[in-house]
């Protein structure tokens, strides 16, 4: 089992603690989630969606949905993170990811719910991508946004961020961050999955 197909496996779901002791769930877009998915892309403000896309959009066409809810097309994956409210589960944040094996770098995309902003699940959610890229095998983590979003800036700063000169569009900042890919203790279902099949494979 290749580590892509780890990261699709059914275990592949964290569950996190957020400030004030709430439960958030990040787990991969299944095809199933495609309309929840595209409520919560409408429900964002025109501010917020402008961020996320780098551009004026009303909801994500179809065809770049279909992409967002098939997870391991072009060793890209998707995950929303959801919190439960009155037994329903809620759609808070997501975060869309790739990695190329062949330069070790894992780019990536993120977005929070506009009512959610401010209690942690940005911070989380990152934090959680960056587990999600050491069992990748990922050196390095990269992420691009208008110089105007002074909220992603300072979640990317306090991260430990550093911020480079964007080589292609002057309008936006490249945000990127060195991951070790041979930590020991990163507390996310992909590494514990990952090393479960090193370990496997080492008894053969």
């Amino acid at each position: 089992m290749t580590v892509l197909s780890l990261l699709e496996h059914p275990r592949h779901t964290d569950h996190l603690r957020l400030r004030d002791g709430t439960t958030l769930t990040v787990r991969l877009v299944t095809p199933d989630d495609g309309e929840a998915l595209q409520r919560y892309f409408r429900n964002l403000s025109n501010g917020s969606r402008y961020n996320r896309f780098l551009g004026a959009m009303s909801e994500l066409p179809p065809s770049q949905l279909d992409h967002f809810i098939h997870a391991g097309e072009d060793n890209r994956f998707s995950v929303i993170a959801a919190i439960m409210v009155e037994g329903r589960e809620v759609i808070v944040g997501e975060a869309r990811y790739g990695f190329e094996g062949a330069t070790g770098n894992f780019e990536f995309g993120i977005s929070v719910d506009d009512r959610w902003q401010g209690q942690g699940i940005g911070r989380a959610l990152l934090g959680n991508l960056e587990c999600r890229a050491a069992a990748l095998g990922a050196t390095g983590m990269f992420g691009d946004t208008l110089r105007s979003n002074e909220t992603m800036i300072a979640l990317a700063r306090k991260s430990g961020y550093a911020f480079v000169r964007h080589p292609d569009d002057w309008k936006l900042v490249r945000f990127e961050k060195p991951i070790d890919p041979i930590r020991q203790d990163i507390p996310c279902a992909s590494w514990k999955l990952v090393r479960e099949q090193r370990a496997l494979e080492a008894m053969v």
